[in-house]
């Protein structure tokens, strides 16, 4: 191998529905939405990442956006491949070789997922390229990217909030000891402003707007300490047909958002209850982190912590913990085999 070294290299991979992001050289180089444009004619890809998502909901009916991912999973084969071979092109080291060099990547995986759809982000991978490929469960990476030695034989308890899964896990010992995986988050937060927006409002909002709602004036409680201030929302008036604006308080989302969060927190408590006592008195001491994008939802801590009586601490950067850990296990691939899945 040594000789070939030089044309081997490495990168991880967060394969997310929301973002996919690409370390190289211990460097997020590429934090990109997981949106492709497809021209409906040729059948090419005409955008990906960032490019893509402006056109969202702006397309007419020549060009397709497409979200090859759905539940962190993947749904379209050919677009997410397409997808994966572009972002890893646009890797900035690599722009500057002649030929592509082989490829060791790390991928990450929900912990629901079938061994069908685990093959199916394996040769997606082997077809950019993909000499090594290992896969790491999301939890497993979350947690050694928000710095918990997970070889410890301690409890520690996950919760990563994405953008098409929730994944709860109970960590020791370098294994997910119990775990459970449900299809509410971001996405599902999305569509819930929306549908709020239609019937409180009587505005039809797109995904994009809602995105921007999510994130201005997104709560998951109704008295925070330092609330954001109200937004103005754009969108189409259902009675008239006409563009109006409403302007939208952070107490009107955390109402539209409270079903979906109640059944994460049962998600987490049905997890606890399935904990084994030992290591239920380790998350007594230690208490819950959370991970992911959903994880920023204001107030969202809070409400776990109320829920489940234990105190909750979110990582430190939650967009990109699941992708540091997953570097970190491609830099010590020989620390971290037992959790690695060849």
């Amino acid at each position: 191998m040594g000789f070939f070294d030089f044309m081997t290299e490495d990168i991880a991979i967060d394969l997310g529905t929301a973002n996919t992001l690409i370390i190289h050289n211990d460097k997020v180089v590429i934090d990109s939405p997981s949106i492709v444009a497809r021209d409906r004619v040729s059948g090419k890809i005409i955008a990906v990442g960032k490019e893509a998502s402006m056109m969202q909901g702006k397309t007419h009916e020549n060009i397709k956006t497409i979200r090859p991912l759905k539940d962190g999973v993947i749904a379209d084969f050919d677009a997410s491949e397409k997808m994966i071979s572009m972002l890893i092109k646009s890797i900035p080291a690599l722009k500057k070789r002649m030929f592509t060099p082989a490829l060791r990547m790390v991928v990450c995986i929900p912990s629901g997922i079938t061994e069908v759809e685990m093959r199916a982000v394996k040769e997606s991978c082997e077809r950019v390229n993909g000499k090594e490929v290992y896969l790491i469960h999301e939890p497993m990476a979350a947690a050694i990217g928000i710095g918990i030695d997970i070889m410890q034989p301690k409890g520690n308890m996950i919760v990563d909030i994405g953008g098409g899964t929730t994944e709860i896990a109970v960590i020791a010992l370098g294994g997910i000891v119990c775990d459970k995986s449900v299809k509410i988050a971001g996405d599902v937060f999305t569509n819930d402003i929306v549908y709020y927006m239609r019937t409180q409002h009587n505005l039809f909002v797109g995904e994009s707007t809602a995105e921007k709602i999510k994130i201005q004036v997104g709560a998951a409680i109704e008295d925070l300490e330092t609330p954001p201030e109200e937004m103005s929302v754009q969108g189409r008036d259902l009675l008239t047909g006409k563009p109006k604006q409403v302007s939208v308080s952070y107490r009107e989302i955390a109402k539209a958002l409270d079903k979906s969060i109640q059944r994460i927190e049962d998600a987490v408590m049905e997890t606890l209850s399935q904990t084994p006592p030992e290591l239920a008195a380790d998350i007594y001491n230690t208490g819950i982190y959370l991970a992911g994008g959903g994880s920023m939802l204001r107030g969202l801590d809070k409400r776990i912590s109320q829920k489940t009586d234990l105190p909750v601490y979110i990582a430190e950067d939650p967009l990109r913990a699941v992708v540091r850990g997953t570097g970190m296990a491609l830099k010590n691939i020989v620390k971290f085999k037992s959790v690695l899945i060849k």
